[in-house]
């Protein structure tokens, strides 16, 4: 499933994703360092790809050859909410 970085909407599975490719609900750059498989923050040019250039800025659109869109998992929504209790439990006051 994609999912773009900053509204957090899936995309369609079939929806492709060029260099200036835009999220249709926010409008965003989706073929950026945030969007990618390779991006961690903390790694070196925080990018796991040893091979690609330097991208000062994340979140616009680039040029990178190596870019794979991020693929996340569906998620059924109970175990979220069984999280998100759990942790209201948690720091519930006495």
């Amino acid at each position: 499933m994609k999912v773009c970085h900053k509204c957090r909407k899936e995309l369609a599975d079939d929806f492709f994703v060029g260099r200036q490719s835009q999220c249709p609900t926010c409008g965003v750059d989706l073929h950026c360092c945030l969007n990618c498989s390779f991006c961690d923050v903390g790694a070196y040019n925080d990018c796991h790809e040893p091979q690609a250039e330097r991208v000062l800025d994340k979140s616009h659109y680039n040029f990178c050859d190596f870019f794979k869109f991020k693929q996340t998992a569906k998620s059924s929504g109970v175990a979220d909410i069984k999280t998100k209790d759990k942790l209201e439990e948690l720091f519930k006051k006495s």
